[in-house]
């Protein structure tokens, strides 16, 4: 049997990790099973020495790697991920969740459709503490570790289902280490994490990889114990913690100012990835709270707000991405944008007062708009005064 590396960051929760580990080391067969120690201060650390010294001992098959980050501030799962990757001793690599359990001989069912260009997702079996969805399952074996009843999961008989794959793709996911790589890793845009995931998926999927969910490979997900409804970081089961909503936020924006769009995908969870265009807003009438609303969903943005206003919203907003504010925002007059001073293919004219909630839904739809109706020359769309030069479009470069 080929070895599959399985790259689990964790950061305080121990109760959880001890049951991950539990779950891959009884699937055998000599994997992988790397543990980042991301700054925990719940035991983390010593149990997982403690672990070390008895494989040494025991000269164990299975082989566990640690690497720990000793804080105090965390890296996130997106340096961790990556550097458990990158550390990998095995041609193929499976992200996995500290907050998982494998079902028994969920490596066989990865490694059954694992090829080069494919990434294979096993499918997650949850409580109902998120909505339901076509691509996993709803069952509940228990919100808390302890509750967790592990001998009935391993006898659990899931649904029959009339495909045994299908397409889409969500953690955890198995692939080919070279794959990973190949897209160059997770973008720290999303550090230390959220949309981390949507943003590589897009990616995997124009660098044209296949996606495959096995529905006989399982894991139990507790869901959302990294950082959104860990207590340690100020959440609880079903409450969002104050540290994951700041930096979801965060990470929401920043997917818009790459991607031109929100996250979208089928409801199998498979990647939609709209066209990426080069526009420019020239935009009168605005203020701060509009500035922070429009700003992200073009490439460049032309208004009449003052100077200071637009110091202000540079200096709130700049810690907050790694794109450069100050070439974002430009100063108009109101009347006239010549041609050098327009650098972008699509420009989009109006005024503020007009905005309403239709008039944000074209906004946050536009390049669709454009892929079905734009065309080269002058636009109208309600509010919009649209000049095309160009409809190129750039989401490849984005891989």
């Amino acid at each position: 049997m080929k070895k599959i590396t399985f790259v689990i960051p964790s950061r305080n929760n121990l109760a959880l990790l001890k049951l991950a580990y539990k779950s891959l080391k009884a699937l055998g067969n000599g994997h992988h099973i790397l543990v980042l120690n991301d700054a925990s201060v719940d035991g983390t650390e010593e149990w997982l020495y403690m672990m070390l010294n008895k494989f040494w001992k025991d000269k164990q098959e299975d082989k566990l790697y640690v690497s720990t980050n000793s804080g105090p501030d965390r890296v996130g799962i997106v340096g961790m991920f990556d550097k458990g990757i990158a550390m990998a001793k095995t041609d193929i690599i499976c992200a996995f969740h500290a907050d998982m359990v494998a079902y028994p001989n969920l490596d066989r069912e990865l490694l059954k459709h694992v090829k080069k260009g494919t990434v294979v997702s096993a499918t997650r079996v949850e409580p109902p503490l998120h909505p339901p969805g076509p691509e996993k399952i709803i069952e509940d074996f228990g919100v808390m570790p302890d509750e967790f009843n592990y001998k009935k999961w391993c006898k659990y008989i899931p649904p029959i289902l009339n495909s045994e794959t299908t397409e889409g793709i969500f953690a955890p996911w198995c692939m080919y280490k070279e794959d990973f790589l190949a897209v160059g890793g997770h973008d720290e845009l999303f550090a230390p994490q959220s949309r981390e995931d949507s943003d590589i998926f897009n990616r995997f999927h124009l660098a044209g990889y296949k996606f495959i969910q096995t529905w006989r490979g399982m894991v139990y997900h507790f869901t959302s114990r990294g950082s959104r409804f860990n207590p340690m970081s100020g959440g609880d089961i079903g409450k969002n913690s104050p540290e994951w909503t700041k930096q979801n936020r965060k990470s929401e924006r920043n997917f818009i100012r790459k991607w031109g769009t929100m996250v979208q995908h089928d409801q199998m969870m498979k990647p939609v990835v709209s066209h990426k265009y080069n526009i420019g807003f020239a935009v009168t009438n605005c203020d701060l709270n509009l500035l922070y609303a429009l700003e992200p969903w073009c490439s460049t943005i032309y208004t009449d707000c003052k100077q200071h206003e637009h110091d202000i919203y540079i200096k709130n907003e700049q810690p907050n991405t790694i794109y450069n504010l100050e070439d974002k925002l430009k100063y108009w007059d109101g009347i006239t944008l010549h041609e050098d001073e327009n650098a972008n293919d699509i420009l989009v004219s109006f005024d503020c007062k007009k905005l309403d909630n239709e008039s944000f839904q074209i906004i946050a739809k536009l390049a669709d708009i454009l892929s079905d109706s734009g065309e080269i020359g002058r636009m109208e769309y309600g509010i919009f005064t649209l000049f095309i030069d160009s409809l190129k479009h750039y989401e490849k470069e984005l891989i």
